[in-house]
């Protein structure tokens, strides 16, 4: 598996084509992320298949290594990887690159297991708002570990001797990163943990399916998460599968509603887009999921009714990730549509002055809510990609755009996509990449 490129890159999109055919997503770097980690923390060889080429996946895999994992790629399917843990204690090792990429964060369970101590940067990738971290840290301190910052990042200690054998954190909402952490922290340290307000997304929930398949206790309920050391020795190795990309998925399901054409996407769990599906269908696209599928139809006629894509935290909410495309599609939709994302508080301040460009007119509401009415008629133009779903709606946008669009910044795209580019041309867009 080779890692994306990291080179600035552009796009430069022609519109006219109606988008049709089969494609199949990647595996989802969201859901690879928190795997990874887990992986290093259970301290045993775990198998991962389905991992996809992405950036921000590329650099997670450096940073396990420069962290004291063994990593080997199967030789005959570039997505299977090998993650085995290194042997005994060693000192905290500098990870420097843990600043390129959000999720690095996830990295600090496995350095407490292995080296009893993390130091890390700050954490990078996307500039969309605040990256929570205060949450992290008294997750943390519930376990009695020791946090320290500066201004160059933060250390964890973990707490002397074994800690207690089980720690109730409670958290304020239903922060993915901090159920993660405290999760991993529990198992880092093999403790039970009872986590109150859990999220429920999926891939957090899939994390806690792979960690139950190598032997620890997992029961969630509606607002309550109980995590069980192992009771009896497990096997030496296991094999978990990174799932298919919803938000890929959800993104080129609009790209295509966006032209009117017709199209097939393979490899993800259907119901996790099905929120997207709903909204084509309530705009008059027809639209459906299936067990492994999402198929955008084509034809239909547009009913006016506007989408409204409020991201939420809340159990079989908005994803916040699907909102960007959903509101690049609703530009080319008759309806006044509403758009919200307090999650990431600064990612309308990114991509409404980018489509903005392209002639949108969307009123914001406050500087998390927006919205607009359409259709819109779009001009093509120069544009940048500030943040991962920024670049992947600009793309949607510039689909309907009269004239040609260049979307500078295309790196970005990468760390979240391997190819998104090369989907949509499989589709039939017209999309040419060139080093910016």
């Amino acid at each position: 598996m080779k890692p994306a490129l990291t080179t600035s890159l552009s796009v430069i999109v022609r519109p006219g084509r109606l988008l049709a055919g089969l494609v199949t997503v990647d595996g989802s770097k969201n859901a690879a992320l928190p795997l990874l980690a887990a992986a290093a923390v259970t301290r045993r060889t775990i198998h991962l298949d389905n991992v996809p080429a992405s950036a921000d996946v590329a650099a997670m895999l450096m940073l396990l290594q420069h962290s004291g994992c063994h990593l080997a790629r199967s030789v005959n399917d570039p997505h299977a990887i090998a993650l085995t843990p290194g042997p005994g204690r060693m000192p905290a090792p500098e990870v420097p690159g843990a600043a390129r990429i959000r999720a690095s964060y996830y990295l600090v369970p496995a350095l407490l297991a292995s080296c009893g101590q993390a130091r890390l940067p700050w954490p990078g990738g996307c500039r969309i708002g605040e990256r929570g971290m205060e949450l992290h840290f008294a997750v943390y301190a519930a376990f009695g570990d020791k946090v320290e910052t500066d201004d160059g990042g933060y250390q964890v200690t973990a707490a002397a001797g074994h800690g207690p054998q089980e720690v109730a954190v409670d958290l304020p909402f239903r922060s993915r990163g901090a159920s993660v952490v405290a999760v991993l922290r529990a198992v880092a340290g093999h403790q039970r943990l009872l986590l109150t307000h859990p999220n429920h997304s999926p891939e957090f929930t899939g994390m806690l399916d792979a960690l139950q398949q190598a032997g620890w206790g997992i029961d969630l309920g509606a607002d309550t998460l109980t995590v069980e050391p192992p009771a009896r020795a497990q096997p030496p190795t296991v094999t978990w599968t990174v799932p298919g990309d919803k938000i890929e998925a959800g993104t080129l399901a609009c790209a295509i509603a966006a032209t009117g054409g017709s199209g097939r996407i393979e490899g993800v769990r259907g119901h996790e887009v099905a929120v997207v599906v709903e909204a084509l269908n309530r705009a008059g696209i027809p639209a459906a999921w299936e067990h492994t599928a999402v198929v955008v139809h084509g034809g239909g006629n547009p009913t006016g009714r506007g989408i409204r894509a409020v991201a939420s935290l809340s159990p079989g909410g908005l994803d916040a990730d699907f909102e960007p495309a959903l509101m690049a599609l609703a530009l080319s939709l008759p309806g006044t549509h509403l758009f919200a994302d307090s999650i990431n508080p600064g990612r309308h301040g990114n991509l409404l002055p980018q489509l903005a460009r392209l002639g949108a007119d969307i009123v914001e509401l406050s500087p998390t809510q927006c919205r607009l009415i359409g259709p819109q008629r779009l001009t093509g133009a120069a544009v940048e990609a500030t943040d991962i779903r920024t670049g992947s709606a600009l793309i949607v946008a510039a689909l309907t755009a009269r004239g040609t669009t260049t979307i500078s910044g295309m790196g970005q795209l990468q760390r979240g996509h391997a190819d998104l580019p090369g989907k949509l041309r499989a589709l039939g867009a017209d999309l040419r990449e060139v080093a910016a």
